[in-house]
Order: C-alpha cells, then sequence, then structure tokens
C-alpha cells in the first residue's frame, strides 16, 4: 500500500523514478515465488481504464507535437500532455502490479484483518468481506437462472433458439429482476443465521497479527526504499 502512494505521487516525468519502481516489482514478484507473466497478464487490465486520461495530451498547454481534425475541431497535442498521460499510464500500470503480488500472497481474511488495523471504516471492510465471501452464492444463482433460459429455449438444427432481439432483452431483463429477488431474499436468511451464530459486526481470525523482528526490519528497508525512490524522482527529472 506504501507503493502505491508512492507510486500515485511521483513527478510527471520521473522515468528514472519509475524504472526503479517497476524493478522494485520485478523483486517483490521474484521474491513471492511467482512468474512476472502471472502479474504481467493480469495487470493489462488496468490500461484501458488509464487510457480515459488520454484527453489530457490534448487539454494542457506545452509545445505543440501534433495536430489532428476532428470534425470542425482541431485537437492539438503537447509534450506536456503526453508526459502527463504517460506518467498517469505507469502509475496505474505499477500500482495494480503490487496489488496484484499483495492480493495474490495474502489470505483474504487477513487482509481484511490488517485492513482494521490500519482504521479503514468498519462498514466498510464489512462490505468487501460480505463481497468477497458470497460473491460466489451470487454465482450459483445466476447459473441456475441461466440453466432454466436455457432449458425453455428449444433449438431445432440448423437454427437458433429463442425469438427475436426485443424477446432476448425483455428474458434478460426478468433474468435480472429475478437475480435481485433471490439475491435479496438470500442476503436476509443468511444475515439472520449470522446474528443467531453470533456475529457482531466483523470476521474474527485465529491469526494474532503480531509485529515479529523481521517483519520491522522489512518495513524499515521499504520505507528507505519508497524514500530513496521519491528523492530520485523530484532530483533525477
Amino acid at each position: 500500500m506504501l507503493f502505491i502512494v508512492s507510486t500515485a505521487v511521483l513527478p510527471d516525468g520521473a522515468w528514472l523514478a519509475f524504472s526503479l519502481s517497476w524493478g522494485l516489482v520485478l523483486l517483490v514478484t521474484a521474491a513471492s515465488g511467482f512468474t512476472y507473466g502471472f502479474v504481467l497478464k493480469r495487470s493489462l487490465v488496468a490500461l484501458p481504464f488509464a487510457a480515459a486520461a488520454i484527453a489530457m495530451v490534448f487539454s494542457l498547454p506545452g509545445r505543440t507535437l501534433f495536430s489532428v481534425q476532428l470534425g470542425g475541431w482541431e485537437l492539438t497535442a503537447s509534450d506536456t500532455g503526453l508526459v502527463r498521460f504517460v506518467s498517469v499510464l505507469l502509475r496505474s500500470w505499477l500500482s495494480v502490479q503490487m496489488a496484484i503480488l499483495l492480493t495474490a500472497t495474502t489470505p483474504f481474511p487477513d487482509l481484511m484483518h490488517a485492513l482494521r488495523h490500519l482504521r479503514v471504516p468498519p462498514l466498510l471492510v464489512a462490505i468487501i468481506s460480505f463481497m468477497f465471501r458470497y460473491l460466489s452464492v451470487l454465482v450459483e444463482e445466476v447459473t441456475r437462472l441461466l440453466r432454466a433460459r436455457q432449458a425453455r429455449s428449444a433449438r431445432l438444427e440448423p437454427g437458433k433458439g429463442g425469438g427475436s432481439i426485443a424477446w432476448r432483452a425483455r428474458v434478460a431483463g426478468n433474468m435480472a429482476g429475478q437475480l435481485f429477488l433471490r439475491s435479496l431474499e438470500r442476503s436476509d436468511r443468511v444475515y439472520n443465521a449470522m446474528l443467531a451464530r453470533g456475529f457482531q459486526g466483523q470476521f474474527v481470525t485465529l491469526n494474532p497479527h503480531v509485529m515479529q523482528p523481521r517483519d520491522w526490519r522489512l518495513s524499515g528497508l521499504a520505507l528507505l526504499l519508497l524514500a530513496i525512490l521519491q528523492v530520485i524522482g523530484r532530483v533525477g527529472r
């Protein structure tokens, strides 16, 4: 989490600091026992969302790089905007890679317990915990609805099952409504069962989560490396 914050506050165009941050990601990946391909494939999901910042290339003032005619509008790309866009892209990509490593190496209950230690609002932690725990239940409900639709949609070879697009849209809307009602009813039953078993708003764990000397040494080393990255990012531009 400190790495994500450190990467987010690096100045635009701090290419050396970004490169060293990527080296730190590679080091943590090797220490975790995962291959970099495992992390890389999953981190690419962040690129389409980061591409939403491409408007910065044409909105920030600076030296003109090229112009694009779009209808009756002329869009001018600036060097400042391009540097800002690439920096945002790198920040997102590096942060997602470290988040993937965090979730891949830390059991979910321990991660939630750590969030409570970090004073994250208990209600938010509870919502995340329930979402993760009962996502499989929601998937099972969707599977049953899809199976029921398939059983009621006869298909004659070599034709297609079902009716028109309007019919399919109506069926999909009914399925969404059924899923909402079933999920609401299931959540009430689950919550009442948890209250009957003594649930008091948070999950407990058998792991005491006591910081050992090795943990303090690694934490200090991580803070030192991140501080060096910040200095390089501001001095080595």
